[in-house]
């Protein structure tokens, strides 16, 4: 579990072809040492097991399924990564709830530059639309945002000066790819309310009883 709140940059040092997926070799703004093998790490908002490491890099590798659902496939070497390490029990939850379990891949549509903030707007796939709300958190490139506004299957956020500073978001351009995962308490509650969207007529005062509401 993750918070959004990315630790700093990393670069991507080697890629290996395996028989299926990919094998990452990635260099850590923190001390390699301070990682053991088993641990979780996101990477640009996908969560990698760390396999092993060396002096400089640590390892991770990439599933035909995670090359499906995110960006990682489209890398290349020295390319710079959003890196954080999993959550603590007791750190501060600065962000959201994050798993690192992207839902889909959007494309950035345009970028308005602002005297301090940038705002980018964002084209999503329709089975993500009951999960994104205006004031609601999204993870981008496993960035922890805010949701501006949303307008059909598009959405847009402001990048302040620190988040721009700290994160590969200060580089993205229209038509460029980002990961996205959606908040997960959004998720359960879609999938809880599933069966009872056929209209007002389900959610009665009955119901509401029987389930502790009323």
């Amino acid at each position: 579990m993750f918070t959004g709140l990315v630790e700093g940059l990393g670069e991507i040092a080697q890629i290996n072809r395996l028989a299926e997926g990919i094998r990452l070799a990635l260099t850590p703004p923190f001390p390699v040492a301070e990682l053991t093998v088993g641990e979780s790490v996101s990477v640009s908002g996908a969560c990698l097991t760390v396999v092993s490491m060396d002096a400089q890099t640590f390892h991770a590798e990439v599933s035909p399924e995670t090359l499906a659902r995110t960006t990682l496939g489209l890398k290349k070497v020295k390319d710079t990564v959003n890196l954080e390490r999993a959550l603590k029990i007791g750190d501060r939850l600065g962000g959201h709830l994050v798993t690192g379990h992207v839902d889909a891949v959007g494309t950035v549509r345009e970028r308005r530059e602002g005297p301090d903030f940038f705002t980018l707007s964002i084209d999503f796939p329709a089975p993500l639309a009951p999960y994104i709300i205006e004031k609601g958190s999204i993870a981008v490139d496993g960035v922890s945002l805010t949701v501006n506004s949303v307008q059909g299957h598009r959405f847009s956020v402001y990048i302040i000066p620190h988040t721009a500073q700290k994160t590969t978001l200060a580089h993205l351009k229209a038509g460029e790819k980002v990961n996205l995962e959606t908040d997960i308490i959004g998720k359960y509650v879609a999938r809880l309310l599933g069966p009872y969207r056929g209209g007002a007529s389900d959610l009665t005062k009955d119901f509401l009883a029987e389930h502790g509401f009323l």
